[in-house]
């Protein structure tokens, strides 16, 4: 959609940036010669879980806030575990070993569908038929006519995360199976066994496509090296030893030129480190690292964070692929916003690994699942969701009941990074230029390598920008009235 905007520069919307979860659009500002003078990514949504689970008993929370997403609703529901089990007072290393490994085999299987779903439905269509490729040929239906293979192994490799999420919490999406403390049930041995059955086959399929991405990369370069890349700040989990960690361990910066700013931060302690700036545009907040400030402190999180952070894979297949990974750059980091894809697949192979391995683990079908400890009122969760860290934090009463809950989610944590790519991309392809929708789409393709989860990262309320509009019969706006951040109201 193109509109002039009160200063006389052409506004060009692309609403709703498609093949993403949640709803959002970009704006950009030109002038006659079309040359860029501004560019926004816009989260329009807005939700607001972290109020609306104010009242509620504690013990609720893993199934309420997992409604927050279809998409990745088990890393919802196990950040919220971990946070009660610190109300009841268990640390995730009390946990019981069947309980653990029962959390962390559903975690694993929820990183590989998720990713397994952004990779092939949302993303891989750009990346096989073109970035300008004709919008018809941009989406799975046309993914399956012209590389059937490649479509149905990603289908039924998510099909198989789904199936072993539903083994252990009795559905594919919103199920429950995190109880305060631990866990509702364990795995029976024929769930065991069907779960088995498959598994080197996942394993095969993960490293076909992880050989996919690579070559993909490598066949433009430096365009796909070069195209929306960004050089930030990192944030993931990782274990003691530097290890990738996705379930459980501790926080580590890394600056933009490799060096380590924190490692092994109590994410008990992570409102000391991050801040988050509330901008009028959008609904979405803009976490950074205090000790930089909002214009220096931002920082990516997800997969080209974990592979970048950690200095180690437990897994042979995956860690022979980090290696690989780290090598294709001359500088300590991998900066390329495309790279996002391929360490995404690197982490799609790791979990692939794991399952099999865990899936061998007798203490899946123990009966051993509850861990008790004193009660206290504050909880906080943080676990290494698909699309990056994310933080749950909860305070009780005397009654068990909610009084204050902040939520920062990955998508959230990649706000800044988004617009930086945006903003690259459209200075420097769409410069001048007379737009089209394909041309339009490399922001969107930009925007997808995040894999962004808009619906997660809109669920605050508190001091937030609102506009209203007023549309009279035939469609002609009426009037408008804007909510500025702090409060002031105009038209």
């Amino acid at each position: 959609m193109v509109d002039s905007s009160t200063d006389g520069l052409k506004r060009v919307v692309i609403d709703p940036v498609t093949r993403v979860e949640g709803h959002g659009k970009v704006t950009l500002l030109m002038d006659e010669e079309n040359q860029i003078k501004q560019v926004r990514l816009h989260i329009v949504e807005f939700r607001g879980f972290e109020k609306f689970i104010e009242g509620r008993p504690y013990w609720e929370l893993p199934v309420l806030v997992q409604r927050l997403c279809g998409i990745c609703p088990v890393s919802h529901h196990l950040a919220a575990g971990k946070a009660i089990d610190q109300l009841v007072g268990v640390s995730p290393e009390n946990l019981t070993p069947t309980a653990t490994k029962l959390r962390r085999l559903l975690h694993f299987g929820q990183v590989l569908q998720s990713h397994a779903l952004h990779f092939f439905h949302l993303a891989s269509p750009d990346l096989l038929f073109g970035f300008q490729s004709d919008v018809s040929m941009r989406n799975i239906v046309a993914l399956l006519e012209s590389y059937p293979e490649i479509a149905l192994h990603g289908v039924k490799m998510r099909k198989y995360g789904q199936e072993l999420i539903k083994a252990i919490t009795g559905k594919r999406v919103h199920g429950s199976a995190v109880v305060p403390g631990g866990m509702n049930k364990s795995l029976s041995k024929g769930e065991r066994d069907y779960l088995l059955r498959d598994i080197d086959t996942i394993i095969s399929w993960a490293a076909d496509a992880l050989k996919m991405v690579i070559n993909l990369h490598n066949a433009n370069l430096p365009f796909h090296d070069e195209f929306a890349t960004v050089r930030t700040n990192y944030m993931s989990l990782t274990q003691p030893d530097g290890a990738l960690e996705l379930y459980h361990g501790g926080l580590r910066y890394r600056g933009h030129d490799g060096s380590i700013l924190h490692d092994q931060v109590d994410y008990q302690h992570y409102n000391e480190l991050i801040l988050e700036e509330v901008k009028s545009w959008t609904y979405m907040k803009f976490p950074y690292l205090q000790e930089l400030g909002p214009e220096a402190g931002w920082y990516r999180v997800g997969p080209l964070a974990r592979v970048n952070n950690c200095d180690s894979i437990s897994t042979p297949m995956a860690e022979a692929a980090r290696v690989q990974f780290k090598a294709h750059s001359a500088e300590p980091l991998v900066h390329s916003t495309l790279a996002y894809h391929w360490a995404r697949m690197i982490e799609t192979l790791h979990c692939a690994e794991s399952i099999k391995a865990l899936l061998h683990d007798s203490d899946l079908m123990g009966d051993d699942l509850v861990t008790q400890g004193e009660r206290c009122h504050e909880g906080i969760g943080v676990i290494e969701a698909p699309r990056g860290t994310l933080f749950h934090h909860y305070e009780i009463d005397d009654n068990d009941i909610v009084t204050k809950a902040n939520l920062i989610v990955s998508t959230t944590s990649n706000n800044q990074a988004m617009n930086e790519s945006v903003r690259q991309v459209a200075n420097q392809y769409l410069n001048g230029q007379e737009l089209t929708e394909p041309m339009l789409n490399q922001i969107e393709v930009a925007i997808r390598a995040y894999d962004p989860c808009l619906s997660c990262a809109t669920h605050a309320l508190g001091k937030m920008p609102m506009q209203v509009e007023l549309l009279d019969a035939d469609g002609q706006l009426v009037d408008r009235l804007n909510k500025r951040g702090d409060g002031v109201i105009s038209r």
